[in-house]
């Protein structure tokens, strides 16, 4: 394949090993939660389940909005929280960027009000050119005189971005923050944020119950039930693993994880992407050589055979080897987990189709990938 497209590659930022984030938090009531965990520098933690599972309630903490019982929360060398040696960081010195759900914008400010406000640590000589920076990150040029009432939902979602960045913040809090919004300009706003998140680096702690925020989002994945951590860890781990789907019947079985671009073939209108030595042709793409794309291959788009088929429109064939067979949500299916080389798929299949083909674990198959199955989304672009 050629047409190595120019231009920079646009990627996640590097994700560090050190937190940026400890959390770890007990209480009773108002809700129960008991849930330790810590954010990567660089990350995009999702907090998924369902409602009433305390998500909210634990991303006010985190923000000093709420006090558990029992709480250590440290950010850096920073303590926030420390409720057995007596410390609490008031809200407004913690370095926080905190967007709610509702966006808690002021109605008799403007959008540039709505900045500067949260830029009282800046020199009011520096003030409106860092006013003027946010604004264009958030894509508000030419929106800074208008008030709420007269900006639609995306707009006041992107000021209340813009106030959160205004901070500085060593964490970005986001609750909910796609909920109220139709589906395209859902995704639009989803783009938006990977395009900040991409350009500022800092560590996200996204609230949602939405699969799709979890898909195209998160690079780390904790799942609360009953105000417990039913399991953790990085978005590909958990959705290769099945864990996902296990946890939460919301999630469809899908491989989830971050390809590299290899090459794009215009004549054929395909781009081929690879992730741990396993290659893919995906209907191409607007994107540089070695750029970052965003993959999910649902389990139910995967198809197996023993043998490698001829004939086929099917441009994704792909030698692999049975790793375990788990139940699935309905009695009638099962959930082949699969390896090719360092990297995992998922397959859905019938139970029938388990025995007649004799599917066990160690056993070689392949695995048949349809191009258009395969979801696609750049940092900062759809798919």
């Amino acid at each position: 394949m050629g047409d190595q497209r120019p231009g920079p590659a646009r990627e996640r930022p590097a994700v560090s090993h050190c937190p940026a984030l400890t959390v770890r938090l007990e209480q009773a009531t108002p809700c129960p939660l008991d849930v330790a965990f810590d954010v990567p520098h660089g990350a995009v933690l999702a907090i998924f389940g369902a409602s009433g599972s305390g998500k909210t309630t634990l991303l006010r903490a985190i923000a000093g909005l709420h006090r558990p019982a029992s709480a250590r929360i440290t950010c850096g060398a920073a303590t926030w929280d420390d409720t057995s040696a007596g410390v609490r960081v008031p809200p407004h010195q913690r370095r926080v960027g905190y967007v709610p759900q509702d966006y808690a914008l002021f109605p008799h400010l403007d959008v540039r009000e709505h900045v500067a406000i949260a830029l009282a640590h800046v020199p009011s000589a520096d003030r409106r050119a860092r006013v003027d920076a946010l604004l264009a990150l958030a894509h508000l040029d030419g929106l800074g005189e208008r008030r709420p009432n007269a900006l639609s939902g995306g707009q006041r979602q992107r000021v209340a971005l813009a106030r959160a960045l205004a901070r500085d913040p060593a964490v970005l809090l986001l609750d909910e923050p796609f909920a109220a919004l139709d589906g395209e300009l859902r995704e639009s706003l989803r783009r938006e944020l990977v395009s900040l998140q991409q350009a500022t680096g800092v560590a996200t702690v996204l609230v949602t119950h939405d699969c799709d925020d979890v898909a195209r989002l998160a690079t780390h994945v904790v799942v609360l039930a009953g105000g417990r951590v039913a399991t953790s860890g990085t978005v590909e781990e958990l959705a290769c693993s099945n864990a996902l789907a296990a946890h939460s019947p919301r999630w469809d079985p899908a491989a989830v994880y971050d390809a590299r671009v290899l090459g794009h073939d215009p004549e054929r209108q395909l781009t081929r992407v690879g992730h741990r030595g396993l290659e893919f042709e995906i209907p191409i793409v607007a994107a540089s050589i070695d750029e970052t794309v965003r993959l999910r291959i649902p389990a139910r788009s995967v198809v197996l055979a023993v043998r490698r088929p001829e004939g086929l429109s099917l441009h994704n064939a792909i030698a692999a080897t049975v790793i375990e067979i788990q139940p699935a949500a309905h009695a009638a299916l099962r959930i082949v987990r699969l390896g090719a080389g360092d990297a995992r798929l998922l397959a859905l299949v019938t139970a029938d189709a388990v025995s007649n083909l004799r599917l066990e674990t160690g056993r070689p198959v392949q695995a048949l990938v349809k191009s258009v199955a395969i979801d696609a989304w750049l940092p900062g672009l759809g798919a």
